[in-house]
């Protein structure tokens, strides 16, 4: 929706320069699709997209480049109908990887006035969540808009935070607001370069792995009394549990913003980090209940979050993102959790 004049004024001029026959800059159009697809690409016979994709992915197409264009010629089509009779300059841009939409979405849109990041990461949700679910398998239900649920288990998230834990594992920021656009350059900037690492998106997925691994390895602590934290399972109830995890293994492998790790670097650093939490679970999947309720430390962990403070969400992102780097530091060798839970 436009909101300032300047928006407001630019609107009305495009949609008269199109009743006067203005031919626009082309929309573009993506999808992803599978490597079937992808490999038989291009293909000069097609008179379509029809005759590209099946049926059934058409469905997944999204307008990636010309939103505010297509509004325009919307609105100037209900002025004059026969703007509908002229042809429109349409690019469809077909990805076998939402790394590589997501990458050709923030190129796009550079030097304008950009979308929110939320906004364009969910240009190419449905295909990201779908890619998320391959390729993690230790999720056990990923609840959206259309397809509601809360968390009653282990390794449950929404599709928000997901969404949430992918820009903060890039951006390695506890505070991100993605409802502000993205005009921060520098973070536009850390995006673009973490995309154009072809295993970046998998080492999202892999961080994602080790998170709902270690949310199964915690949620068998049941104490069986009421409270915030009384359960294993709800270090991870909440997102700034979530967030801080990320955040601590993001920039264990990424390394710092503005300070990235070569390639090869963070293909070792994530690879010794998934070790070191299997011999953690294996550890625990030995523990008693007792010896499992003393690892967790949870009387520690709602101490310290019982504080009266300000901004409470910003201060428990700020407490867990500090747990968890503790936790990577010393990778997953802690004879309990007491020092990460007052490490802030």
């Amino acid at each position: 929706m436009l909101t300032t004049t300047t928006a407001k004024r630019i609107r009305s001029r495009m949609v008269a320069d199109l009743k006067l026959g203005a031919v626009l800059p082309p929309v573009v159009i993506g999808a992803v699709v599978d490597d079937e697809i992808f490999a038989a690409l291009p293909d000069e016979s097609a008179a379509s997209v029809d005759a590209i994709l099946p049926q059934a992915e058409l469905s997944t197409l999204s307008i990636i480049d010309g939103m505010q264009r297509t509004a325009a010629i919307l609105e100037a089509r209900r002025d004059d109908p026969s703007v509908a009779t002229r042809r429109l300059r349409v690019e469809f841009w077909l990805a076998n990887s939402v790394r590589a939409m997501i990458y050709r979405m923030l190129v796009l849109n550079t030097g304008q006035v950009p979308w929110t990041m939320s906004r364009q990461l969910s240009v190419v949700f449905a295909p990201l969540l779908k890619e998320i679910r391959r390729n993690v398998p230790e999720l056990e239900k990923v609840s959206s808009p259309d397809n509601p649920g809360r968390r009653v288990g282990a390794a449950q998230y929404s599709s928000d935070a997901i969404v949430e834990l992918y820009i903060a594992f890039s951006l390695r920021k506890t505070a991100i607001d993605t409802k502000e656009a993205v005009s921060d350059e520098f973070s536009r900037l850390d995006f673009v370069e973490n995309l154009s690492d072809n295993e970046f998106q998998a080492q999202f997925y892999e961080s994602l792995s080790l998170m709902a691994r270690l949310d199964k390895a915690f949620s068998r602590f049941e104490s069986g009394v009421s409270g915030r934290f009384t359960r294993g399972r709800n270090i991870f109830d909440a997102q700034p549990a979530r967030i801080g995890f990320i955040v601590a293994i993001g920039t264990a492998v990424l390394g710092r913003p503005g300070a990235n790790r070569r390639a090869e670097d963070r293909v070792r650093k994530l690879e010794n980090l998934r070790l070191a939490e299997e011999r953690l679970i294996s550890r625990l999947e030995g523990y008693t209940e007792d010896e499992l309720a003393d690892y967790l430390r949870l009387d520690v962990l709602t101490e310290v979050l019982d504080r009266r403070v300000g901004q409470v969400g910003r201060y428990e992102r700020a407490v867990f993102a500090d747990a968890f780097k503790v936790l990577v530091e010393e990778e997953f060798s802690l004879d309990n959790l007491e020092p990460c839970w007052r490490a802030n």
